[in-house]
């Protein structure tokens, strides 16, 4: 059987205390609490102490399986002998950490200046995988914001700690720039929030098609820079490598 041959290098899955596997308690309360939890989302507020690290126990086991069934005999490869826990704990801890910890602390200060110059922060790097293959996604970002006397601001470092914060986690690229602008309007209050995402997608150059020179480029316009258009080119035209239009 089957069950038979994962067994012989594979054990049952880290369980908790009940008998049931991490992962299933925690899945557990998020459909108790009616909370949905997709790829992008974060469940922080779902995982209590110390359930991080059994869930990292849970998936280097789950991880085992899958070499396993790649027929890699991991036992006598020397180079192998460590990638399940090597790849659960990239997953859990640096590519997929955005699903699992609270977002990172943005000090709000008041606009004392009654600041309304449009300022641009940017090139921000992104670093991503891909919801379908789980291929990386890698990029860079641009925000633009005009802000008004209301408006909060936030440190300039703020904003790349934002952007991994929501790109650390399985994303589609039209769905994370969304999730970040809705996340810096939310906590900035501007007239006019501007977000332009350019990245390449491996699951279209390791794989697939195989083409490694395409991009995807795409962005968000809110406030002004929806409605006025000379606003809008020249924050595109402030973009190094990019026209305005």
């Amino acid at each position: 059987m089957f069950t038979d041959l994962a067994s012989t290098s594979a054990t049952a899955p880290a369980a908790t205390p009940e008998g049931a596997p991490i992962s299933t308690v925690i899945r557990r309360r998020l459909q108790g609490a009616g909370q949905r939890f997709h790829a992008n989302d974060n469940i922080a507020d779902f995982i209590e102490p110390g359930e991080l690290a059994q869930l990292l126990d849970e998936v280097t086991e789950k991880m085992q399986g899958v070499l396993d069934s790649l027929i890699i005999d991991t036992e006598n490869d020397h180079n192998t002998r460590d990638t399940a826990r090597r790849v659960a704990k990239m997953y859990v801890k640096e590519v997929f950490k955005g699903r699992y910890v609270q977002p990172p602390v943005l000090t709000e200060f008041p606009n004392a200046e009654h600041l309304n110059e449009l300022m641009i922060v940017g090139p921000i790097t992104v670093r991503s995988a891909c919801s379908h293959h789980l291929c990386p996604v890698i990029g860079k970002l641009w925000v633009g914001i005009l802000p008004n006397k209301h408006s909060n601001v936030i440190g300039l470092s703020k904003y790349a700690r934002l952007v991994d914060w929501v790109m650390g986690r399985p994303q589609i690229q039209e769905e994370a720039i969304v999730q970040l602008a809705d996340i810096i309007m939310e906590k900035t209050r501007p007239d006019g929030l501007a977000v332009v995402m350019e990245c390449s997608h491996f699951c279209m150059s390791w794989r697939g098609v195989r083409e490694m020179d395409s991009k995807m480029l795409n962005s968000v316009m809110r406030g002004a820079f929806l409605k006025d258009p000379n606003l809008r080119r020249e924050f595109l035209s402030l973009i190094p490598g990019r026209q305005g239009g």
